[in-house]
């Protein structure tokens, strides 16, 4: 322990301190005010003093107040511990000692955040005392410091678990390991405080797990069975959290165990203790995504499901039986709108999947659990899972009366679940499992409604490919409808679930919706007109799901009449700042792609928007009280995504509104911000602008090829690698439009892209793709730069070329892979097999230029290496390969 300390407080500073502390808990006071009041104070060099004395040793004052004081205390350790004069860093230190074990749990608790918080700012070296305290609460037998120490110690193995592995000056041993048998001792303590705070810290230590774990595992593993039915069920709970994360993270040490823990997550999933169930139920999952060998879970199936499924009825409390209440009369709440995230365009094969299958009310629990655990068993058991499952939900589905509805639409939620997992066993009964869903879309009760929506939406693709069955078109068309009724259901949560399936319909459908489009947008308007905000973004998504699947089928003016008028309306009402904008100019992304020229009758006040979104978000990034809102890059990236499918959509077309406006300037301050999604939605504009008016980025053309190649650097890449496929893309359309002034980067890019060729591994599959592109485009609009260099690259970039799939992309690299080798035919002949290898990739090439330019390549070697040495290189290559070589001529 520290010396006696010689600082004493004022009382009229303790008194004010104080009177100031009990206002600022007050929930009636001033806050604001005693806010500043309290910077004021905070100027004293003695004023965190103040605070652990009131913490430590105010006596007279109420529990709350002296919280407060060490909460205040927390947050200013964290901000200015390390300008502290030394003298305050220890009189802070040697207060807190003493109160670890403090006789009020509130008190003890306070202490353990602030020590926490202190420690990681000082670490083992800063504070040995602390080390010395903890030790002698631990042995001290006394309830109080043995679970005030306890707690400090789980919060600092919380916060920095491997803080307490290192060895120290000064310390005989690491302090883990010092504490480590005390903490496993208290495993078989008769106070439930310490059972649990000891579990706790050690289940800290899985992850890292420190030696001193290592070599305790069998204490450990013995501890966890006994304490597997523990009075307490925050240790039960803790229990099944550490099997959890030892079969997630160390499997091969619960392997020899496997059977008698799979039986005790089995009793522990039906605790009558819903959080020790779900954490018991998180086991299943894990288990299967670790891929320990599945005969271990098989035996335990035929009493895992049924627990499985009676754990998937709604609980009582459940909050979806509130919300399903709602009906589209109640206004949308600020928190029924969750946070939404938009994502920027990406130019290549790979764009993220949005997954739908979210419920509506974001909450984890035991229902949504033991849906996720038989969905991932589907998985991995397959069709074996049915004979004991489907007993089950027919008896479910057989219960008709009201009573049992909950019942009725666990059985539905199940089949949704297993919708890909048993598809085989299912796929022969699909035509009586639709027939008995359909009449299920009209239930009295909403939840089974909602419900039905979402397991039809699962077998989308099995319905669509059993479309040309008998009976299979007036299934699909039952559905739509079904679907579509729901859309315009009254009940709030039902017409979310039908516009989410319906989106998920549409993708599988594509163009077999062109025959349904009218009476598709009839009621996707109507419910337009009465959706409120939460469920009008669903409906955006739906709408623009549409655009996608059908294209430019949606160009005609009969469904141009239905649709566009009544978004142009809403469009306009919408202020600049209103995120509600963030869905509509998502779909009129969409729109824009689909109607293609058909949109410009709307494009002008479209594109014109955009650009003042772009200005004024622009603006109220440098002053936000002159641009009249906050700075939300979010509308820059919307509006930038919508432009690109502007000039996607209209083509030449986009020009002249391009030619009147500041476009270009915004579009290089895009390219160059900080914020990574904000550049990758600018260099695909870039890019989609260099296809159709390069000539309108001309004035400015040297800095964006600077901006884009920069984008390219190993670090770039790492940073932000959608960034870096958006940048490298949009370098090869330049450089197809501009030719030779593309000169000055050429060489800069190329030493970019070769390492990302060479080293594939772990970076996306369109960068690669890209790269490979554009080093071709750059090739062939410079050959004479490019190839002096290519023994550099070829085999890796041959070998990128064979990935891509045909298309005109893959013709423009082909063209400048002729260009290089035709300036430098013998730099090339070490990398022949894997040029032949490329040029044996395409399945037809379908421009006769392109065709004849490779044959001459491929004549052009053999001539070059006589015939001994042709043979000699076709040897090495695949007989397959050699055979696709022959349409060339050698």
């Amino acid at each position: 322990m520290a010396a006696p300390a010689l600082w004493q407080p004022q009382e009229q500073g303790l008194r004010e301190i104080g009177t100031l502390l009990e206002a600022h808990i007050s929930p009636n006071s001033d806050q604001a005010r005693i806010w500043q009041q309290l910077q004021h104070y905070s100027q004293f060099p003695d004023f965190n003093n103040y605070l652990v004395f009131l913490l430590a040793r105010g006596e007279g004052k109420s529990i709350e107040v002296r919280q407060a004081a060490g909460l205040l205390l927390k947050n200013n350790l964290r901000a200015t511990f390390s300008s502290m004069p030394l003298p305050s860093q220890q009189y802070i230190k040697s207060e807190l000692l003493p109160c670890i074990g403090a006789t009020n749990r509130a008190i003890r608790s306070t202490v353990g955040t602030v020590i926490s918080v202190l420690f990681q700012i000082v670490r083992v070296s800063g504070w040995i005392e602390l080390f010395q305290a903890l030790h002698k609460c631990l042995d001290s037998n006394d309830l109080d410091h043995m679970e005030g120490a306890m707690d400090a110690i789980y919060k600092i193995c919380e916060d920095v678990p491997e803080e307490l592995d290192i060895d120290v000056p000064g310390l005989p041993e690491r302090p883990i390991n010092v504490f480590m048998p005390r903490i496993l001792q208290f495993f078989q303590s008769p106070h439930a405080s310490l059972r649990k705070l000891a579990l706790g810290c050690i289940n800290q230590y899985i992850v890292v797990m420190p030696s001193a774990l290592y070599m305790s595992m069998d204490q450990y593993l013995q501890g966890l069975f006994n304490l597997a039915k523990d009075p307490s069920a925050d240790v039960r709970k803790l229990v099944c959290s550490a099997w959890v994360q030892l079969i997630e993270v160390r499997p091969s040490i619960l392997e020899p165990h496997l059977k008698n823990v799979t039986e005790l997550i089995l009793q522990a999933n039906k605790d009558s203790d819903d959080d020790v169930a779900l954490e018991a139920c998180e086991f299943w999952s894990a288990c299967c995504d670790v891929s320990m060998p599945p005969e271990g879970l098989q035996e335990f199936l035929p009493r895992l499901i049924p627990t499985l499924l009676s754990n998937m009825v709604y609980a009582d409390d459940d909050e979806s039986l509130a919300d399903a209440e709602e009906d589209e009369s109640f206004p949308d709440r600020d928190q029924d709108l969750k946070p939404r995230f938009h994502a920027s365009r990406l130019h290549g094969s790979e764009t993220g999947e949005d997954d739908d299958d979210d419920d509506a009310v974001n909450v984890w629990n035991l229902r949504k659990c033991s849906a996720a655990g038989l969905d991932v068993l589907s998985n991995v058991f397959g069709d074996s899972i049915l004979p004991t499952l489907m007993p089950l939900i027919e008896q479910n589905l057989a219960r008709t009366d009201d009573d049992s509805w909950k019942e009725r639409e666990t059985a539905v939620l199940s089949l949704g679940a297993i919708a890909e997992g048993c598809i085989s066993g299912l796929y022969p009964h699909l035509p009586q499992i639709v027939a008995f869903l359909i009449p299920l879309l009209d239930d009295k009760f909403p939840l089974i409604r909602s419900i039905t929506c979402w397991t039809l939406s699962r077998y989308s693709k099995f319905i669509i490919q059993s479309l040309d069955h008998p009976n299979g078109r007036e299934q699909f068309d039952k559905i739509l409808m079904g679907l579509l009724r729901r859309i315009l259901d009254t009940n709030k949560r039902v017409q979310e679930a039908a516009c989410s399936a319906f989106a998920t319909l549409e993708e599988e459908a594509a163009e077999e919706l062109v025959p349904h489009l009218e009476v598709i947008l009839q009621h996707l308007m109507c419910a337009y007109g009465k959706y409120q905000r939460r469920n009008l973004r669903i409906l955006y998504d739906a709408l623009g799901t549409l655009a996608d699947a059908v294209g430019a089928e949606l160009n005609q003016a009969k469904y141009l009449d239905i649709f566009m008028p009544p978004l142009i309306t809403k469009w306009q009402q919408l202020q600049n700042s209103d995120k509600d904008l963030f869905p509509l100019l998502e779909c009129f992304t969409s729109i824009a792609q689909a109607l293609g020229p058909g949109f410009a009758q709307f494009a002008e006040p479209v594109f014109q928007r955009c650009i003042n979104l772009i200005q004024s978000q622009q603006l109220a990034k440098i002053d936000p009280t002159a641009a009249g809102m906050l700075y939300d890059r979010e509308f820059i990236v919307c509006s930038l995504d919508l432009l690109s499918g502007l000039v996607e959509g209209l083509g030449a077309g986009i020009e002249s509104l391009v030619a009147q406006s500041n476009l270009r300037d915004l579009l290089l301050q895009c390219c160059m911000d900080e914020a990574a999604d904000v550049r990758q939605s600018a260099l695909a504009l870039l890019g989609d602008l260099s296809r159709v008016c390069p000539i309108h980025l001309h004035p400015r053309l040297q800095e964006f090829l600077t901006v884009a190649a920069k984008q390219l650097s190993p670090q770039s890449v790492k940073d932000a690698v959608s960034v870096a496929n958006n940048a490298c893309w949009a370098i090869g359309e330049l450089a197809i439009k501009i030719g030779k002034e593309i000169e000055p980067v050429v060489i800069s890019v190329v030493s970019c892209l070769v390492p990302i060729l060479k080293s594939p591994e772990g970076l996306n599959k369109s960068l690669i793709e890209n790269s490979a592109i554009t080093l071709g485009r750059l090739s062939w609009v410079c050959p004479d730069i490019m190839a002096p260099h290519m023994d550099h690259f070829m085999q890796a970039w041959c070998s990128a070329l064979c990935m891509i799939r045909d298309d005109f992309e893959k013709e423009d690299a082909f063209h400048g892979l002729c260009a290089m080798v035709a300036a430098n035919p013998s730099g090339a002949v070490g990398s022949l097999a894997y040029i032949c290898q490329a040029c044996a990739s395409w399945t037809e090439i379908k421009s006769e230029g392109l065709h004849s330019e490779v044959c001459q390549i491929m004549n052009g070697y053999k001539q070059l290496l006589g015939n001994s040495g042709w043979e000699q290189c076709m040897a090495t290559l695949e007989p397959s390969v050699v055979q696709r070589l022959a349409r060339y001529g050698v």
